[in-house]
């Protein structure tokens, strides 16, 4: 299978079974605040927030699985990680990274 099957199952399955509980935690959320509805914007159905619960729980899951799944690594995030290491263990992933790139004639 490609990468994009094995997302799109990931994805299809947390939206199918879990984001149609966005509206459970919605009406949990407005119980403890005792208020029927988020807004009086749409008549008889509550605010916007009402009509979209199951879709900003969704939102969250494609934001967190996208940042942990998807993303490549970042090379400015890797050199902050490199700068905060000691002297020695930067030297020595110099030293790596140096005879790794003479082995595949880069250097």
């Amino acid at each position: 299978m490609y990468p994009f099957q094995i997302h799109s199952i990931a994805l299809s399955t947390f939206g199918s079974l879990i984001g149609p509980f966005g509206g459970f935690f919605a009406s949990g959320f407005k119980r403890a605040f005792k208020i029927k509805d988020f807004a009086d914007t749409i008549p008889g159905h509550g605010g916007i927030m009402d009509r979209f619960d199951c879709q900003y729980l969704m939102a969250t899951f494609v934001h967190v699985y996208i940042a942990s799944f998807i993303r490549g690594p970042n090379p400015s995030k890797v050199l902050q990680q490199l700068l905060t290491l000691q002297p020695d263990q930067q030297l020595n992933i110099y030293k790596v990274l140096k005879t790794h790139l003479l082995e595949k004639g880069l250097l």
